[in-house]
């Protein structure tokens, strides 16, 4: 059985939706939580400490472990106070769930540069920001569980979502590269993208998928992210019960010559019969130099 006693998580965005399940799912299991919310509107105007220290209040009352925290994520003094309150409090940090998020969708055609970098603020820059306040620590102790919340939008686009999905992409590439840098730390490092009705999607979303789309299903997923057997650079898709794992791959290729030969083989070069994951970006390199010497042995 999973569980999280005496372990320390700091789950940011969890006044609502994910990130309050999210919490209340560790507090179950035996966590000790910091809920972080600035409790802002869905686009990240205002701010109110309310929706964490409610949370808090649940979980409390179940008989478990919080403290409210009214940071924003895009302010590193705050986040490192954030997890000094953690420190101070339990001693430790185990688990970070970099899950803030907000919405400002347009096309991109109508979308201000203001609004673009405002997302890409809050949803990469926030991540890196906790990640930062909490990875040398995580070192130290030899132990650290980090989940970045990607998304569907990200690894396969949306419309009315660039900036969105800019910054969700770019988690992933985060993540696994924080991956293979904490591996001999134990500081194992995971993205999630979940598919749940919360006020992030409830604009794009059926009524009907709406209710079948449970946050605390996708919560489900996260506890394995952040448990002591949890994988490392694994993105793990979640929603309504259902699981799956997603990758970035690349195809066995071809050896052109020119753009013309490119061009007339490109339905070749895109099979996807023997897809590759590459273990790392200098793999890539690797395996194409390898290619071009069977070409030319």
């Amino acid at each position: 059985m999973i569980s999280f006693k005496d372990r320390v998580a700091i789950v940011t965005g969890a006044g609502n939706g994910l990130g309050r399940q999210h919490a209340l799912a560790l507090a179950a299991k035996g966590a000790k939580v910091v809920v972080n919310d600035l409790g802002g509107a869905r686009d990240g105007t205002g701010g109110s400490s309310a929706a964490a220290e409610a949370v808090v209040d649940d979980i409390r009352k179940a008989g478990g472990e919080a403290i409210a925290n009214g940071a924003s994520v895009t302010d590193p003094a705050a986040v490192e106070a954030m997890v000094q309150q953690a420190v101070d409090q339990w001693g430790r940090v185990d688990i970070l769930v970099n899950n803030a998020g907000v919405l400002r969708d347009r096309t991109f055609a109508k979308m201000a540069l203001d609004d673009f970098r405002f997302v890409v603020d809050v949803h990469l820059m926030g991540a890196v920001n906790c990640t930062k306040a909490v990875w040398e620590l995580m070192r130290h102790q030899s132990y650290g569980r980090i989940v970045m919340t990607t998304s569907s939008t990200g690894l396969y686009g949306n419309f009315g979502q660039s900036n969105y999905g800019a910054a969700k992409l770019a988690l992933v590439g985060f993540m696994q590269t924080l991956g293979l840098e904490g591996a001999k730390y134990n500081v194992r490092v995971n993205a999630l993208a979940p598919t749940a009705a919360t006020r992030m999607t409830e604009d794009i979303l059926t009524p009907e998928m709406l209710q079948r789309l449970r946050p605390e299903l996708v919560s489900q997923g996260l506890l394995f992210l952040v448990a002591d057997e949890a994988p490392n650079r694994t993105i793990l898709c979640a929603g309504a019960g259902a699981f799956e794992t997603a990758h970035i791959t690349m195809t066995r290729g071809i050896v052109a010559d020119s753009v013309d030969e490119l061009a007339a083989r490109f339905v070749e070069a895109s099979d996807r019969a023997g897809d590759i994951v590459p273990e790392s970006g200098m793999q890539q390199a690797a395996i194409e130099l390898e290619k071009i010497g069977r070409t030319l042995a």
